[in-house]
């Protein structure tokens, strides 16, 4: 009962600082001076994931109610989920206040791309790439002669066109980023029309739009005065931080691993407490994730029975049979974890984790399997059995009984051949506490 009252204190002390790392919603900004205008800059240098997705979305609603002249992005992605790329296109094609897109930091791969075309305004800086949009899946890319292949290769070029065609860009070249995965640089970007400036920070940025007309979404003309701004940097919060970590495929598989097998050892040694509360926690963040990521559910049931896979083993010996057939089911399970999405590159649980897992998972249990059957096959060295076999010394003529030392004791023992006093003996049954020995020479 304490065991139980102290785990559930440690799992409501963590939820309480969990809750307690979530910030509340920033104070809006002070109203701009007369002829001052307000621009708003983000930062998004992770995988594109909902989290992402709902970041952008409600920083677009705050330039929208704060009236911004203009947002930019800073980008630097190897790409995300699909569903989310959309959710963010839609967003920037349908603000009010225009969107800058600006490439910053390495690249923008895959989903970076058609954020970055879909753009009011597309920039990038120096020493950065953008491209390499061919569709893949999250458990690797698609037979490229398979039906499936070609239709979510055709739907993927459609919409890269589709963004082009509207934002007054490189059609051709889109569609070729999207079927031959295609990837250019800032300049070999610039001169085939994919992007519209290459820049090297936010301030060259005003200043080259300064004065410029643009081509909204809808056809719409507008001309961007930025020649007096004031630049707030809105940041993720805490909460949104850690949501992003736990938005990561690979952190979910070990949270997951490691809840199973820290609730393992608290209740297989009642007292311990720590495994106990990390089980749980990592279990709840699990959870968590489970609501971010698309999670498929018979992986984690695949997951779950390597996990148990593993543990009968140490109960019940099946010579590496049941160690086997966890490490498939993990290496499955682990695959299967989150459901795929076409056009999702650089999502999904990373090789060397299911590997490193399955591997270390299967070099434990061949350790302990191998000390479990060695223990199994060892001679007792307790009690009556352990007695059999056992040397000592006759210390009276037993004839038939009499008295032995054996094993560091003084024992009764009796024979069925007269033995003399001061010879060798082995016991060979051990019977109401006495022994039965003979001679040996």
């Amino acid at each position: 009962m304490r065991r139980g009252t102290l785990l559930l204190k440690g799992l409501a002390a963590a939820a309480i600082v969990a809750a307690a790392g979530a910030p509340c919603s920033a104070a809006p900004p002070s109203p701009a001076p007369a002829g001052e205008a307000l621009v708003f800059t983000v930062t998004l240098d992770d995988a594109i994931h909902p989290i992402t997705a709902r970041f952008l979305r409600e920083t677009i609603a705050r330039a929208n109610h704060e009236g911004a002249a203009l947002l930019i992005v800073k980008l630097d992605t190897p790409g995300g989920w699909l569903n989310s790329t959309e959710e963010m296109i839609r967003e920037i094609t349908s603000s009010r206040v225009p969107v800058v897109v600006f490439v910053d930091g390495s690249k923008a791969a895959s989903a970076g791309f058609f954020i970055t075309i879909a753009a009011d305004v597309a920039v990038m800086a120096p020493g950065t790439r953008i491209g390499a949009a061919h569709p893949v899946a999250v458990m690797g890319e698609i037979p490229k002669d398979s039906p499936m292949m070609a239709k979510v290769e055709n739907d993927a070029a459609a919409y890269a066109r589709s963004l082009a065609s509207n934002r007054g860009r490189n059609e051709k070249v889109s569609e070729e980023v999207v079927r031959r995965s295609s990837a250019f640089t800032e300049r070999e970007a610039l001169k085939l029309k994919l992007i519209d400036y290459v820049c090297r920070d936010e301030a060259e940025i005003l200043s080259v739009l300064d004065g410029k007309t643009i081509r909204r979404f809808d056809g719409r003309a507008e001309t961007l005065r930025l020649g007096r701004t004031r630049i707030v940097s809105l940041d993720m919060s805490t909460r949104e931080r850690l949501l992003s970590v736990l938005a990561n495929p690979t952190v979910a598989l070990f949270l997951l691993f490691a809840g199973v097998v820290g609730l393992y050892i608290e209740f297989t040694h009642p007292g311990m407490i720590a495994p106990g509360v990390v089980g749980g926690v990592c279990l709840l963040l699990f959870a968590l994730a489970s609501q971010i990521l698309p999670m498929s559910w018979v992986g984690v049931a695949l997951v779950v029975v390597a996990i148990a896979m593993f543990l009968l083993e140490l109960k019940v010996p099946s010579y590496g049979t049941l160690t086997a057939g966890g490490i498939v089911c993990l290496i499955l399970g682990a695959m299967m974890l989150f459901k795929g999405a076409p056009g999702v590159p650089g999502i999904g649980v990373a090789r060397w984790a299911v590997l490193s897992i399955a591997g270390t998972a299967g070099l434990i249990m061949a350790i302990l399997t191998t000390l479990v059957i060695r223990v199994s096959r060892r001679k007792p060295t307790t009690g009556s059995v352990g007695l059999v076999g056992e040397r000592g010394t006759a210390l009276t003529d037993l004839d038939p009984e009499g008295r032995v030392f054996v094993h560091g004791e003084y024992w009764n023992a009796r024979t069925a051949r007269p033995i003399r006093k001061g010879a060798a003996v082995r016991v060979t049954r051990v019977q109401d506490l006495a022994l039965e020995v003979e001679e040996v020479s």
